[in-house]
């Protein structure tokens, strides 16, 4: 536990300062309510989250922490990168945009349902989370901890949960702060994840034994009837 405390706490640290800094410095203020109503709100969520995961899956907890691996796929080592930093990038955006040059005009009822799909993201990822044990970060089989085949909870409609969650995130949220370029940005981040998904499902057909029947029975991928 004192381990496992001691990483989430540095990786929490960094993790933070980054969204801070990619907030708040473009904003060029502090005075910036609905930046921070987003970044306590994702703070809460984040730390809710791992000491969560800690206390009813701690194997997933600590698979978490993994950031990469001798068996992570060799295209994800490309692609992961880009997962990671693109969110920070549109973070600046929205920051630009709303804070700084307001160059969006966002309704405050629209605002509001950013905020809404905010929280419907969170949910949506608590509950891939909750369903999962075997959701690492990078591309990897794990035969180490017996991966098998998830198909219930939301993996029973998307085979990718995780990824249309960012869907309802990454354009919620700036909406929340005003700005659609960042809304913009985010509909076009989507590209990456369902990339991903298509790699992974490579890896997952040759791999993981009872993939292809869960395919055969999921369907779609990331959004219901339509993809």
């Amino acid at each position: 536990m004192e381990s496992y405390i001691r990483k989430l706490t540095a990786q929490t640290i960094i993790l933070f300062g980054l969204m801070a800094a990619a907030l708040f410095i473009p904003a060029g203020t502090l005075r910036w309510t609905a930046g921070w109503v987003f970044f306590g709100s994702f703070f809460l969520f984040f730390v809710g989250v791992s000491i969560w995961l800690y206390s009813y899956n701690p194997s997933l907890a600590i698979e978490r922490m993994r950031l990469g691996g001798s068996n992570q796929q060799g295209w994800d080592r490309i692609l992961f990168p880009f997962m990671f930093t693109s969110p920070l990038a549109w973070l600046v955006l929205s920051s630009l945009d709303a804070a700084r040059f307001h160059w969006s005009h966002v309704p405050s009822w629209v605002e509001v349902i950013g905020g809404l799909l905010m929280l419907i993201s969170f949910y949506l990822f608590f509950l891939t989370f909750r369903e999962n044990s075997y959701l690492s970060p990078t591309a990897r089989v794990q035969k180490d901890r017996g991966q098998k085949v998830i198909s219930t909870g939301p993996y029973a409609y998307i085979r990718h949960p995780m990824y249309f969650a960012f869907i309802p995130f990454m354009v919620g949220t700036p909406l929340m702060l005003g700005s659609w370029f960042g809304a913009a940005f985010g509909v076009v981040f989507m590209i990456l994840p369902a990339r991903r998904a298509l790699l992974e499902e490579r890896m997952l057909l040759k791999n993981l034994d009872g993939y292809e029947q869960y395919m055969k029975k999921v369907k779609y991928r990331l959004i219901p009837y339509v993809w």
